[in-house]
C-alpha cells in the first residue's frame, strides 16, 4: 500500500518529468520536500512494484520512424529465454517479451518490436533477427502498426 506522500509523489510524476535539467529536484520542490527523500521514496515504490520502472517514451513518428512492427516468433520453448534476451539486446528492439502461445491458430511466443523509416527497413531488422534465431525458429510473422496508441504510464484513481 502507498501512503499520501507517496500518492502526491506519484500524481506528480504520472503526466510525464518536468523537462528541465534536474527534474526529481524539481519535482521535490514542489512537493515540499528533499530530493534524497524523493528518490528514496522512488526507489522504495519500485522495490516493492508500486513502479516498476521510469523510462522515456518517444513518439516514434515524431522520430521518423514510420515503418513500426511487432514481430512474432515460434521459438523452441527451451531456447526462447535464452534468444529472447539476445533480441531484446539488439540495438534497434525497443522491447522484447514471451508470451504463451493460442495454439492452434497462434503458434508465437517470442515477440520483438521493431522501427525503422520504411517498411524495407524494418524487414531488414527482421531478417537480422531471424538470423540470431537460426534453427531454432520454426515460423515468423510481422504485425505493422496502422495508427498511433496513446502511451501512458501510472494512473492513480480518484479517491472517493
Amino acid at each position: 500500500m502507498i501512503d499520501d506522500t507517496d500518492r502526491q509523489i506519484i500524481a506528480a510524476m504520472q503526466g510525464g518529468l518536468p523537462l528541465v535539467p534536474a527534474p526529481f529536484a524539481e519535482i521535490a520542490s514542489r512537493l515540499e520536500m528533499d530530493e534524497g527523500d524523493l528518490m528514496a521514496r522512488i526507489a522504495a515504490m519500485k522495490a516493492s512494484g508500486v513502479i516498476r520502472r521510469i523510462a522515456a517514451a518517444p513518439n516514434h513518428y515524431k522520430l521518423g520512424m514510420t515503418a513500426n512492427g511487432m514481430t512474432v516468433w515460434d521459438v523452441e520453448d527451451a531456447r526462447v529465454a535464452e534468444l529472447g534476451a539476445q533480441v531484446g539486446a539488439l540495438p534497434f528492439v525497443t522491447h522484447c517479451y514471451e508470451r504463451p502461445r493460442a495454439l492452434p491458430d497462434w503458434p508465437y511466443n517470442l515477440f520483438a518490436m521493431v522501427h525503422g523509416a520504411s517498411g524495407d527497413e524494418v524487414e531488414e531488422k527482421r531478417a537480422q533477427i531471424a538470423a540470431l534465431l537460426g534453427a531454432a525458429c520454426r515460423g515468423h510473422d510481422i504485425l505493422y502498426s496502422t495508427r498511433i496508441l496513446k502511451k501512458t504510464g501510472l494512473r492513480l484513481k480518484e479517491r472517493n
